[in-house]
C-alpha cells in the first residue's frame, strides 16, 4: 500500500506553519496492547542511555510510532549553525527554526527528520550540532514550540513511543506507560563514542564523558524542560544491560502495565 500524504497545521506565536506529513500505513499492533485506545510509552532520561535505540526497537516490538524528540532538537541545532544564529538571538533563532517547519517523513524507519523540507538526519549527530544542542533546546520558546508539535504528532499518532528529557514530565505527563533510562557516564560515553564511529565520525571517549556531565548539568538545571524523573515512571539501569536486554525488558512492563489498565 502506498504511502499516504495528510496535510497538517501547526500554530505557533510566529503564525500558521503548514506542512505535509507522508505516513504509511501503521505496522500490526501487539496482540496483547488494546486496539481501542491511545497508547502513548515515553522514554525520557540524560545523553547516551540509549533512549533512541531502544525506543525505535520497542516501538517496532508493539506494532507503535516511534518519536525521536532528540533528532527535532538537533535539527533546530542545524538550523541555528546553518543560519549563523546562537542562543544570544534566542527570537531570530526560534524564527528561523518556525520558518523551517522540522517534522518528520513517516515513510522512512525509523523516521527521517526535514527542516525547510529536506533530509538532516545524517547531520543531526556531527560533533558541532552535540556541542550546541543543549544551550539551543534550553530557550524555553523553542520547548513551548517543540511541544506543541510533539502533542500534534501524537495527535495523529496515539499509538506512540516517544523519548526525550521532558515527555513523561512535561509533553504526556498523563502517558500510561513511563520509563527514565539511566547509566553510568562513562558508560554513556563510550556508547556515544560507538555510535559515532558506526556513522563514520571521529570520536574521543575522554572529550565525550567530559560533554556528557556538561550536559547533564545543562539540562538538569534549565529553567523549561528541564531533565528531571518522573513521579511515575519506572526507572531503568541500562549499564549492565545489553539493548536486546532494555528492549525486551520495557516491552514486558508495557506489556504487564496496559493489561491493567
Amino acid at each position: 500500500m502506498a504511502a499516504v500524504p495528510s496535510s497538517t497545521t501547526t500554530r505557533t506565536a510566529h503564525g500558521a506553519v503548514p506542512h505535509v506529513e507522508v505516513r504509511t500505513p501503521r505496522r500490526p499492533l501487539h496482540p496483547l496492547l488494546p486496539s481501542d485506545k491511545p497508547i502513548i510509552v515515553t522514554i525520557d532520561g540524560p545523553a547516551g542511555t540509549g533512549k533512541s535505540s531502544v525506543a525505535r526497537l520497542l516501538a517496532r516490538r508493539l506494532g507503535l510510532d516511534f518519536l525521536d524528540t532528540g533528532a527535532m532538537y538537533r535539527a533546530a541545532a542545524v538550523v541555528a549553525i546553518e543560519r549563523g544564529l546562537g542562543v544570544d538571538r534566542a527570537a531570530e533563532l526560534v524564527a528561523a527554526v518556525v520558518d523551517a517547519d522540522l517534522h518528520f517523513d513517516w515513510s522512512a524507519d525509523p523516521p527521517d527528520i526535514l527542516a525547510s523540507g529536506r533530509s538532516v538526519s545524517s547531520r543531526i549527530r556531527g560533533g558541532d550540532v552535540t556541542a550546541v544542542v543543549s544551550p539551543i533546546a534550553g530557550i524555553p520558546a523553542l520547548r513551548r514550540h517543540m511541544v506543541r508539535k510533539q502533542r500534534l504528532i501524537a495527535a495523529q499518532h496515539p499509538r506512540l513511543v516517544t523519548e526525550g528529557r521532558d515527555q513523561g514530565s512535561v509533553v504526556f505527563p498523563a502517558a500510561p506507560v513511563k520509563f527514565y533510562l539511566d547509566a553510568a557516564p562513562a558508560t554513556r560515553a563510550r556508547r556515544r563514542a560507538d555510535q559515532l564511529r558506526e556513522a563514520g565520525l571521529d570520536a574521543d571517549a575522554d572529550a565525550l564523558l567530559a560533554d556528557i556531565t556538561e550536559r547533564d548539568r545543562s539540562d538538569s538545571t534549565r529553567r523549561e524542560g528541564p531533565l528531571i524523573k518522573p513521579g511515575d515512571a519506572i526507572v531503568v539501569d541500562t549499564t549492565s544491560l545489553s539493548l536486546e536486554g532494555v528492549v525486551g525488558t520495557l516491552e514486558r512492563l508495557v506489556l504487564e502495565r496496559m493489561a491493567r489498565a
